[in-house]
Parts: structure tokens; sequence; C-alpha cells
């Protein structure tokens, strides 16, 4: 679920990195949030492109809300968020389905990551640990969950329209001491910009 507003000039590098996988079971549904650049032109071309690509439009609501109108109309039992300026590695389905599939109590797979842009250099997160969670968050927004999890805990609050609603949608998923894996492998990009949300 790739939520979208005013940064059309990422969006295709992003939707590329996810035409990449290396696993094809995917469907890739991108949220314009109202956004006032030419999201819509971008996406569309990739509809064309890929009948594996879903477009949807909504009146600006706010990053929780473009995620949960995504992930609402998604058919796939899991769910991976992807800012529409960062990337994903080429084997981060693979294997995070790899994951789930062997084990049915996982509740979230993620992996290293790596900065790019304005920086260039490996994220340094420390390893999950559940207390830790409730002071700092160590899982980046682009984390596999799946979707009737996300359902039982009401999706993510779209009362938190100024940034960090993915931490607390991690505390609501995980308090329980549920299941986490990190991936050793790096399969996640994130831009640093001059300018972010947070």
């Amino acid at each position: 679920v790739v939520p979208c507003y005013n940064q059309a000039q990422y969006l295709d590098e992003a939707l590329q990195s996810v035409i990449n996988q290396t696993y094809e079971y995917w469907e890739c549904i991108i949220v314009n949030d109202g956004s006032p650049d030419n999201t819509e032109e971008v996406a569309r071309k990739w509809v064309e492109k890929d009948f594996r690509f879903k477009y949807i439009y909504q009146n600006n609501k706010g990053l929780s809300a473009a995620r949960n109108a995504g992930i609402e109309i998604a058919q796939g039992e899991y769910i991976l968020p992807l800012d529409s300026d960062d990337r994903i590695g080429e084997d981060y389905l693979r294997l995070a389905v790899e994951v789930f599939q062997n084990d049915a109590e996982m509740k979230v797979v993620y992996c290293k990551a790596r900065k790019f842009g304005r920086v260039d250099m490996e994220w340094d997160l420390p390893p999950y640990d559940i207390d830790e969670l409730f002071v700092d968050n160590m899982i980046f927004c682009s984390a596999f969950f799946k979707k009737e999890d996300w359902q039982s805990v009401g999706g993510y609050d779209t009362n938190m329209r100024e940034g960090l609603e993915d931490w607390e949608f991690w505390i609501a998923l995980l308090k329980d001491g549920s299941k986490v894996h990190r991936l050793e492998e790096v399969q996640f990009y994130y831009q640093v910009k001059d300018e972010s949300m947070i």
C-alpha cells in the first residue's frame, strides 16, 4: 500500500522497486491522498503497465487514513506499507512471506535498512525488544503484518496526522508480546530529505 501526497517525483522509483520483486504474487495499491501534484498521472501509468497495480483517490485525510483506505480494499493476507519516496529490496516480499508461512504465530516481519538521499548509510536500529518499543520505535513503517491483525486493532489511528502513527500501530499490535522477526538482509531503503513529516 503506497500512500502519496505531494511526492509524485519519487513515486516512479518506489513503484519500480515493487515491480522488481522476485516474489510475483502481489498487488500494489497506490492511494492518492488528495495530492495537488501529478500523482494521478504517474500512478495511472503504472496501472496501465501492470494489472497488479491499483489506484484510488481520496480527499486529503492524512497518512493514517490513506494507509487504512488502501489496506481496506487489499485482497492479500499480508500487508506492507511503503511510503512513496522510499524503496524496497527485490527479495523483501519473498523473504517475509517465507517467515510467515513457517510460523503461524508471527505478527510482524521487517528487515535491516539503509538510508539514502541526503545521506548514504546503514540505518543502525537496535534489535527488537517489546519493552524498548514502549520507549522508542525500532520498527520503521515498511514492515509486514497480517490484514486480520490490522483489523483487530482498528487500523492506523487517523487522529495522528503529525506523524508517529506507525509507532502507535506497532504498540497496539505487539503490546501482548507477539512474535516479531527481523530479516538480516537489507531490504528497505529510507529516503532522507531536507524536509520530512517528522
